[in-house]
């Protein structure tokens, strides 16, 4: 049995302290045998084999034990040592982050914008009644409403449905003459291939001193050159439409930059997208934030929908469903 006990000793990992442990007190093992033996012994020398062999268990299990947990202190160590981070070691290895695709195309949108001298304004995300709809020629029960499905709270406050809201605020806190762009987030009640509840906007306003100072003709320049910085030589064109708080009021198209104008199925085969919406502001808007003899142009436009066009992300919610396989492409 001291061989045994030098064996336990010497072992140098739990596997080995297992496979003497079953050689001992396995049910093959040969301390059991020893205890089955015990039947065939006389009375007399039963009670005094039983003792020695029960101390003789005793002291095998505890050396058993006491090996055991010196191993697992020993492997828990050498785990330790090599899961080991050293803070101070410069990791060349390291995987660089990149700017989310609708970021990279809101910075191209806003640097574009402030090199054409437009400043940068923005507004809270929670809005009342008069700057969301009120001051924008939306009063209450107005058809309009219904095109944008809003997100309302119990104190009648709502999630701004557009960017709209901080020109009112610019104008009402700025006089004439006044050149801005106001990106920033908003909220509808939308989800599908191309609508999400949140998505982001870029809305720009010009406004000029004098009734003639600021015509459609100076809002169709600047679209056209804009769309032309963005994606290449593309052809434009404008759609008479309806916005409430613009008249007269256009949808702006370019020609596919997927089949150039040929017609294809992103185009619906018409060789056209359609990519924002602007017009001349309408003079109700102007009065509710106290101007006169005033004009000028607003336009808007889809962060969403132009990172859709630029990098040929099929669907919305791609952007938003943090998808590395897709997110890692921008790095």
């Amino acid at each position: 049995m001291e061989e045994i006990f030098s064996k336990i000793e010497n072992a140098q990992t739990t596997a080995e302290l297992e496979e003497i442990r079953v050689l001992v007190i396995g049910k093959k093992g040969s301390l059991t045998a020893r205890f089955v033996e015990l039947k065939n012994c006389k009375e007399e020398e039963r009670k005094g084999l039983a003792k020695e062999l029960n101390d003789l268990k005793m002291r095998f299990e505890k050396a058993l034990a006491d090996k055991k947990e010196e191993l697992n202190l020993k492997e828990l160590q050498v785990k330790l040592n090599a899961e080991k981070i050293d803070v101070s070691l410069f990791n060349a290895s390291y995987q660089k982050g990149a700017n989310h695709p609708v970021m990279l195309m809101l910075d191209r949108i806003v640097e574009y914008f402030v090199g054409m001298n437009f400043s940068l304004q923005m507004g809270p995300l929670v809005e009342d009644d008069f700057h969301n709809f009120e001051a924008l020629n939306i009063p209450q029960y107005h058809p309009a409403r219904d095109m944008q499905d809003t997100f309302y709270f119990k104190d009648g406050k709502l999630l701004r449905t557009h960017t709209s809201p901080v020109q009112i605020r610019t104008m009402e806190s700025q006089k004439p003459p006044i050149r801005m762009i106001c990106p920033g987030n908003v909220f509808r009640c939308d989800y599908d291939l191309t609508h999400t509840p949140m998505f982001h906007q870029v809305e720009g306003l010009v406004v000029e001193n004098g009734k003639d100072s600021v015509s459609f003709a100076h809002l169709k320049f600047i679209l056209e050159d804009f769309l032309k910085a963005m994606f290449g030589d593309v052809k434009v064109r404008f759609r008479s439409s309806f916005f409430p708080f613009t008249e007269p009021s256009a949808e702006v198209d370019m020609s596919c930059i997927f089949c150039k104008g040929q017609g294809c199925r992103v185009c619906s085969h018409t060789g056209w997208l359609e990519v924002l919406g602007c017009g001349v502001v309408d003079d109700n808007v102007f009065r509710a934030v106290g101007y006169s003899d005033v004009s000028g142009y607003a336009f808007g436009l889809g962060v969403e929908r132009f990172a859709m066009l630029t990098y040929g992300v099929p669907d919305l919610r791609a952007f938003f469903e943090s998808d590395l396989r897709i997110l890692e492409q921008f790095k």
